[in-house]
């Protein structure tokens, strides 16, 4: 009988220490702490050519990656950009964007972030703040950041334009033309404010496109000279000058040259 209840005592014991440390070793498992996800190699640029220089174009599009590091899943990956106090404008609106992405690709351990953010036409060029915010199942969090500066694809710099003219002359033009997907055409448009035209005067209307060594062309000095009838009545012109770019996109710039008898 002895022997009976010793073997059933050891068994007894046996399953209180199994069940102890099962139980230790759930506990163990709960105490297991996981890191916050880390951002690595976080670059982004102009998204045609996937460049890294940390410059985009409006009209065009950002490219942005990044690796993710996670130890437990990751819930969500957040991004957003948003300008440093930059003034809208004429025709132009403010811009930021924010989006949350949580595609089954990027709800996993390590994945790999990828995306193309589209650039509208109408935003103030500047610097604009980047911020990638990234969070796992358990909570933790990690965002890093940085700054890209937003360019008009069209630009035109050193602007040189006489301010008045007499009729039967012909006045200067000249500035630098920068476009990125290179110039397609150039429009001057000359035309009157409301003067009245005086005996032996004719109205006088100006319009004509330039192609010529500026087509195509990706940086151009614009210089010409435009002749004034003599038959020009006196009085002050808008000028608007048009630059089209080989996508269709345009810069325009407007000014004044005032006529004289």
């Amino acid at each position: 009988m002895k022997t009976i209840t010793m073997k059933a005592n050891f068994k007894f014991l046996a399953v209180i220490l199994s069940l102890g440390l099962f139980l230790q070793s759930c506990n163990n498992e709960e105490n297991i702490e996981l890191n916050a996800p880390i951002i690595s190699n976080f670059e982004y640029g102009e998204g045609s050519t996937h460049t890294t220089d940390q410059i985009a174009y409006k009209g065009s599009d950002i490219h942005l990656e990044a690796e993710i590091n996670a130890e437990a899943i990751v819930s969500s990956i957040t991004l957003s950009i948003h300008s440093h106090d930059l003034v809208a404008g004429d025709n132009e609106v403010e811009w930021e964007f924010e989006q949350v992405f949580t595609d089954t690709n990027y709800l996993a351990i390590n994945p790999t972030f990828h995306e193309h953010v589209d650039v509208p036409t109408n935003i103030p060029a500047g610097e604009y703040h980047v911020e990638l915010l990234v969070i796992d199942e358990l909570g933790n969090s990690t965002e890093v950041e940085g700054h890209i500066q937003i360019l008009d694809l069209i630009t035109l710099s050193d602007i040189s334009i006489d301010a008045t003219v007499a009729r039967g002359d012909d006045f200067h033009t000249e500035f630098m033309i920068d476009a990125v997907n290179g110039i397609h055409s150039i429009t001057v448009d000359i035309h009157a404010h409301g003067i009245t035209v005086g005996t032996g005067e004719v109205e006088w209307d100006f319009e004509q496109e330039f192609l010529g060594n500026y087509h195509e062309q990706t940086s151009v000095e614009f210089h010409e000279h435009i002749d004034v009838p003599t038959t020009a009545p006196a009085g002050e012109y808008h000028i608007l000058f048009t630059v089209e770019d080989e996508d269709g996109n345009t810069k325009e710039y407007e000014t004044h040259i005032d006529v004289t008898a």
